[in-house]
């Protein structure tokens, strides 16, 4: 059963369930018929248009009218048609603002407001229930504006003066009026239509008279005496009430006497009262009866003359200091001479304890100022009158102590700074001036508030002068003044423009070296030192000290630390910045000596190259010269020499125990006999050379110079300008020594002839 009852609901779901609608809401208009300004009792109709497009089914309408934001009217429809909202017989309750809202399925849409206005308003009508009433009666007043509706105020006037308004939201009103005094009165009302935000006013309704009767009943007062009063005198008053409409009650007292705003007695139908008057009764006095909203009253004013007047209280001096001598002065300044003698009048002074004695002089007391505030107040009596004075403050000033000085910030050389003095003690105000030494600067400052420095702005060019300023403060000019101590401050010295020394010379900075930068500066400790390096906006090292040098320390310089340095110093007064320095890093001592050493090396072993290889040459012309001295050598074709002088013979002198080098010797052989292995560096040689034996000695040109003795015989062989050591093909020259002892003879060689002298080389 339950599957089939769930079949059938689903089916008849899908059955009752509607297709979606799609439609747009084009627009909606409202307009107001006949017109949107009309006259009272005017037919007005608001109607309410919307043009709806899409689906052709029906579509459930919500409408609404608003009236100035308040929903006034509202419908619902399936019908395309138009909303109507009737307004028979418009009043002026119904002008306003008028807008349409639509509601379809959700979609909202509202018309754009239109104002109506409706002109006119009914006239009043005023009502009441009786035209003649007493004193104090009430009338029922009834005003209706015909035909109105909406929020309305109702306003009443008697003889055109507003006395009542009430506010309804109906079109009639009924209030109560009274009326206190007698006469005839003439009542209107007329009405005013709220509509939001403006209202209307209507016409004034018709005029009612209403006759209002005095009751019976009067009050009577009566003053004795009324005339030439003067105070002291005793003064008679009664209030009484007479009519024969008054019914008293046991229960209120309606009876009262008055003066001003003092009750001086109340009662049933009768008051007396007597009282010593003062010249402050003066006025109006006042018998009132009061009857619910009625009042019957009756007064009279009485004048009294002063008998004397309120005292004063004077003091002299004005100001006074602490056990000052003090006069006061109380006196009357008028008297009534017709009913007085001065004389008559005494005079007291209060507090008693104050200890003030009375002189001769009627009126003034003398004594000593107290050491404390005291309020005075005295009183004059004559005739059983007493009149009091007004309070004397007496406040007695305290001379001021020794001020104290001191400085409110830090003392800068050469720049102002404030100095202040004050004394913990003293009244106001209290005159402070500032000394140099003991003469007086013309600088005085005077002080009103309590607790206040006085300041003074000075500048000192000397440490020393600081010590030279005192104060003085005074508070009575009848007095000295109290002299401070003498300042005493710490005096900051600005600082000099720094020094920067390098320790070692910058001459002598060599890497590994302890370098100290140096700086020292004039003026005021704490200093705070900073070194820099340019090109690094960093701090290299700061410190704060108490000193005016300090270092700056790098353990072990290397090229790295080449630079330019300066240093900044600072302290309370201002920052200095010293020179620039520029530090060059020089080369280690160790290792100039490797470089020294290394290029001493390179030469050793350069020289010893050469040296080795100049003797392989030589060593090896020597040989060829050996070989050469003991072989024939034939001259060439063009018959040219070779001449070969040998080096290194030596021979040993008996005599003297020397031993000589040989003379050198002559020996020729042909060009062509030379050495094959040194054909290679002769043949690169001009085909003539010429050399030439050179003995120290004179010699015979022909003959082989012969020196005897020890004497080392020498022989030269001068080359061509072409190459010291090249060889040519004709020949060379060697060095022969001999003994002297020993003849010398020239060997020629056995295949050629003699020559007494070298071939001349041919170029």
């Amino acid at each position: 059963m339950g599957p089939l009852l769930l079949l059938t609901s689903t089916l008849l779901f899908s059955c009752g369930r509607a297709e979606p609608q799609s439609f747009t809401i084009r627009e909606i208009v409202l307009s107001i018929e006949p017109n949107t300004e009309v006259a009272r009792d005017t037919n007005v109709t608001v109607r309410c248009k919307a043009s709806i497009a899409g689906s052709e089914h029906s579509l459930s309408r919500a409408y609404t009218i608003y009236k100035d934001g308040i929903l006034v009217y509202t419908k619902t429809t399936s019908s395309s048609e138009d909303l109507v909202y009737p307004l028979y017989q418009a009043r002026v309750s119904n002008t306003g603002k008028y807008k349409c809202e639509i509601d379809i399925e959700g979609r909202k849409s509202t018309s754009d407001p239109k104002k109506l206005t409706v002109t006119g308003l009914s006239v009043p009508v005023l009502h009441i229930n009786k035209g003649v009433l007493r004193e104090g009666e009430e009338v029922a007043a009834t005003c209706t504006a015909p035909e109105e509706n909406g929020s309305i105020i109702f306003y009443f006037y008697a003889d055109a003066e507003e006395i009542r308004e009430a506010r309804v939201n109906s079109n009639t009103v009924e209030v109560s009026l009274r009326f206190t005094s007698a006469g005839i009165r003439k009542l209107r009302c007329d009405y005013a239509v709220l509509v939001t935000p403006d209202s209307f006013k209507s016409k004034e309704s018709n005029n009612v008279t209403v006759s209002v009767r005095e009751l019976r009943i009067v009050t009577v007062l009566e003053i004795s005496p009324e005339d030439d009063v003067y105070e002291g005198d005793m003064l008679s008053i009664s209030c009484t009430v007479i009519g024969s409409e008054y019914r008293s009650t046991a229960v209120n007292d309606n009876l009262f006497l008055l003066q001003g705003n003092n009750l001086l007695g109340h009662g049933q139908t009768k008051i007396n009262h007597t009282m010593i008057v003062l010249a402050k009764h003066s006025g109006d006095f006042e018998c009132r009866l009061d009857m619910g909203n009625i009042a019957k009253v009756s007064t009279k004013t009485v004048s009294v003359t002063e008998l004397f007047s309120e005292p004063t209280l004077t003091m002299s001096p004005p100001e006074v200091f602490y056990e000052d001598k003090i006069n006061l002065t109380c006196k009357s300044q008028r008297y009534a001479s017709e009913r007085l003698r001065r004389e008559e009048v005494t005079y007291s002074i209060e507090p008693l304890e104050s200890r003030l004695s009375t002189q001769r002089e009627v009126g003034v007391f003398t004594g000593k100022a107290p050491p404390y505030s005291l309020n005075y107040t005295c009183t004059a009596r004559a005739k059983g009158i007493s009149k009091s004075s007004n309070t004397l403050i007496v406040r007695p000033k305290v001379t001021v102590s020794m001020p104290k000085i001191w400085v409110s910030e830090n003392v800068i050389l050469g720049k102002p700074f404030k100095v202040l003095c004050h004394s913990e003690r003293g009244s106001l105000p209290i005159h402070y001036s500032l000394l140099r030494g003991y003469d007086e600067l013309n600088k005085t400052v005077t002080v009103q508030q309590p607790g206040e420095p006085a300041q003074f702005t000075i500048t000192i060019h000397q440490p020393k002068d600081i010590v030279l300023y005192m104060c003085d403060a005074r508070n009575n000019p009848r007095r000295e003044a109290f002299l401070s101590k003498r300042l005493v401050a710490t005096v900051i010295v600005p600082l000099s423009e720094p020094w920067l020394t390098v320790v070692p010379d910058l001459a002598n900075i060599a890497e590994g070296d302890r370098l100290y930068l140096i700086c020292s500066v004039k003026g005021t400790p704490p200093i705070t030192f900073k070194w820099y390096r340019h090109g690094n906006p960093q701090t290299l090292f700061s410190n704060i000290t108490n000193l005016n040098i300090y270092d700056y320390q790098v353990p072990g310089v290397g090229s790295q630390h080449s630079g330019n340095y300066y240093c900044e110093a600072s302290n309370n007064a201002n920052k200095v910045r010293s020179h620039t320095v520029t530090i060059e890093v020089l080369m280690a001592m160790w290792k100039k000596g490797m470089i020294v050493a290394s290029c001493l090396l390179v030469v050793a072993v350069l020289v010893l190259l050469c040296v080795l290889r100049f003797r392989a040459k030589r060593g090896k012309k020597r040989e060829a010269a050996a070989e050469l001295s003991v072989k024939p050598s034939s001259p060439k074709s063009d018959d040219s020499l070779t001449v070969s002088l040998t080096h290194d013979r030596e021979v040993y002198n008996a005599p003297t125990g020397r031993v000589d080098r040989a003379a050198s010797v002559w020996s020729e052989r042909p060009a062509d006999a030379a050495n094959e292995e040194e054909s290679s560096a002769a043949s690169t040689e001009p085909d003539v050379e010429y050399t030439e034996v050179v003995h120290p000695q004179p010699a015979d040109p022909v003959k082989v110079p012969l020196k005897k003795g020890t004497d080392t015989v020498y022989s030269e062989l001068q080359t061509s300008a072409h190459d010291a050591v090249d060889h040519h093909d004709y020949g060379a020259v060697e060095y022969a020594e001999f003994n002297g002892d020993q003849p010398v003879n020239f060997h020629a060689h056995p295949d050629v002839d003699s020559h007494q002298h070298l071939p001349v080389p041919v170029d």
